[in-house]
């Protein structure tokens, strides 16, 4: 990300120019495309409009789901944790195969789907939620352990 706001690529660059700095990406190429039309989605005559783009919204369920649909590359965990990631998203989970190997572990879900789909998110979501209320551990500290459990890493 440095790389790219010392070259003003996220603010002006082409994906072309962008896919270059996301060499040790996985999937840069359609990465850089995503830069790009998330910086045309969220600007105005020049002007980012992100933050209050995202305060227009009645309620944070329903700007994921907006991200999720609207912004190209977006899927429910990626829009979890860049909403968590600037303060929004305490209350959703980020699923990724080190939570679901956790929350199988637990057995607070029966086995790790291969694949997920808008409606498991949510169910696997809710279920991760009722279990973190019922051991009182926030949400989000939650995924960080088992993620951390999973990795070795607590990268916060």
């Amino acid at each position: 990300m440095s790389r790219l706001k010392e070259r003003s690529l996220l603010s002006k660059g082409e994906a072309n120019e962008i896919q270059p700095q996301l060499n040790d990406v996985r999937f840069g190429d359609s990465k850089a495309k995503y830069i790009v039309e998330a910086r045309h989605l969220f600007t105005k005559d020049g002007k980012l409009y992100l933050k209050s783009h995202l305060s227009s919204f009645a309620n944070l369920f329903e700007l994921r789901e907006w991200m999720a649909e609207n912004v190209k590359g977006l899927g429910y965990k990626e829009a979890s944790h860049f909403l968590r990631n600037i303060g929004l998203g305490e209350e959703f989970a980020i699923l990724d195969r080190h939570i679901l190997r956790n929350l199988k572990r637990m057995e607070v879900i029966s086995e790790v789907p291969a694949s997920i789909t808008k409606k498991r998110y949510l169910e696997i979501e809710e279920k991760l939620r009722r279990f973190s209320r019922d051991i009182r551990i926030p949400l989000a500290d939650l995924d960080l352990l088992f993620w951390s459990r999973e990795t070795g890493w607590i990268f916060k």
